[in-house]
């Protein structure tokens, strides 16, 4: 079982990803598995919650393990998320003109994920309770995943991303998950960067805004950027959030501040990633760049 205690100090970029790629047993560097073949070219770490920024020929159909997922770039980019739960390999396949002309077969290491036990709490501590409790999540839920549904024909997530926080303590990692009083709970699909009420957030990559709103039961200041090809980063637990849906934002720009809003027991940024239904870890992009 991984340890449940929350990692502590400040990192840098490479070091941080240096550490997750080495606890996932594979080279700091981003993936060069399929270099040789000009047709498709990947960058990124091949583990569960890794993300894989591609190069192939222009408006080509992407496909993972058979099933279409859309297709590239005018200028040949996309992008091909690795669920939390993602099986040991995947196959990534590229069309153009309806014929077959790139395939590569990826090993998918295994995720690091802490189990924490709790028994003994109240069910209300478990689960929500009240009616109009119950129908505002729902209400927030609807819209929430209007917003994870976006979109954008850009290419914005092809110069990387940066971290969203200058000084950070990361106190949670991604797809950790609370097994409370006998019930496994929904994994955390984000990862939790303590740093105190106010500290401003950075957009880690250009992208539109998608989704912003306060107020929200469990995330209180919520906002959502698509970076490209339904790519979205979201921040959770804002005190303020400093842009509106539709906002074109750019890498290093002020979008809210750090909070405790929402279901949240101290001032951090909840940071999470998504791409179509595939949870995805933040963290393993810092630094990965699209294949020249």
């Amino acid at each position: 079982m991984a340890r449940t205690e929350p990692l502590t100090g400040r990192m840098d970029r490479r070091t941080l990803v240096g550490a997750l790629a080495s606890a996932a047993g594979l080279a700091a560097a981003p993936a060069r598995a399929a270099d040789r073949d000009p047709v498709l070219r990947l960058a990124g770490i091949p583990r569960q919650g890794g993300t894989l920024i591609g190069r192939t020929l222009p408006d080509a159909a992407i496909a993972v393990d058979g099933v279409a997922v859309g297709q590239a770039s005018p200028g040949g980019l996309f992008v091909v998320g690795l669920d939390r739960d993602s099986p040991a390999d995947v196959v990534i396949s590229v069309s153009s003109a309806g014929r077959l002309v790139g395939e590569r077969r990826l090993a998918v290491a295994p995720g690091v994920f802490d189990i924490q036990r709790i028994d003994g709490l109240p069910p209300q501590q478990v689960k929500p309770q009240g009616e109009a409790l119950l129908t505002r999540i729902a209400a927030e839920a609807e819209r929430k995943a209007r917003g994870w549904a976006s979109q954008v024909a850009t290419e914005d997530f092809a110069g990387g991303f940066a971290r969203p926080l200058r000084k950070f303590r990361l106190s949670g990692r991604f797809g950790g998950q609370r097994i409370l009083n006998g019930e496994p709970m929904t994994p955390h699909f984000g990862a939790d960067l303590a740093a105190p009420a106010g500290t401003p957030i950075l957009a880690p990559a250009s992208g539109r805004v998608c989704f912003a709103e306060t107020g929200l039961h469990y995330e209180g200041g919520l906002t959502m950027i698509d970076h490209g090809q339904g790519l979205i980063t979201a921040y959770l637990h804002q005190s303020a959030v400093q842009v509106r849906e539709g906002d074109a934002v750019v890498r290093g720009q002020v979008i809210g501040a750090v909070g405790r809003e929402g279901r949240a027991t101290g001032p951090h940024l909840c940071w999470r990633m998504k791409w179509r239904d595939r949870r995805l870890d933040p963290m393993l992009l810092l630094g990965v760049r699209a294949p020249a």
